[in-house]
């Protein structure tokens, strides 16, 4: 019986030890773009609204981004983009209810635990729609480097850890 507790407790340790060891290394540079999406609301369907205008956004931004090779390259496409990103925007919103904004600067972002990340609250160089009244949960990630791309399966937290570094490592 004790050689099973102490088992479980190297083991337990050594999990909460690596863990915590990976996601520090796990940082978004300091000049990342983001981008973030805040529907009007919680409800439903604008939750789903917030789904179509992320889907297209990731699309267009995806096919934009694809070769920039630094976060002042990536800026001026955006910036030079602006048009075409509204567009895509407007191309889902025409139907609603209610307004948007499409902002590229400064924006806030609120605090965000990802995967056993902690991503602190600031303003952020970033791509920020606003649905309606943007009371809803935002949807948010990083346009460059390009880890809005990842698509990490739930049970693969170290391979997400290790390839979201790995792309970091990258861009540095």
């Amino acid at each position: 019986m004790k050689k099973t507790i102490i088992l479980l407790l190297f083991i337990f340790g050594f999990y909460f030890f690596t863990s915590s060891a990976i996601a520090e290394d796990v940082k978004i540079p300091n000049d990342a773009i983001r981008i973030r999406v805040v529907p009007n609301s919680n409800s439903k369907y604008d939750q789903s609204v917030k789904a179509k205008v992320r889907n297209n956004l990731e699309g267009t931004m995806y096919d934009l981004l694809k070769d920039a090779s630094s976060s002042s390259e990536a800026r001026g496409i955006i910036k030079n983009n602006l048009d075409l990103i509204e567009k895509d925007v407007y191309n889902v919103m025409k139907n609603e209810n209610y307004d948007y904004k499409v902002n590229f600067g400064y924006n806030y972002f609120p605090e965000k635990e990802y995967k056993g990340v902690k991503y602190e609250e600031g303003y952020y160089e970033s791509l920020l729609v606003t649905l309606g009244k943007g009371e809803g949960d935002n949807w948010w990630c990083v346009l460059f480097p390009p880890l809005c791309l990842i698509e990490a399966d739930e049970a693969d937290d170290a391979h997400y850890k290790s390839l979201v570094k790995e792309l970091i490592d990258k861009y540095l």
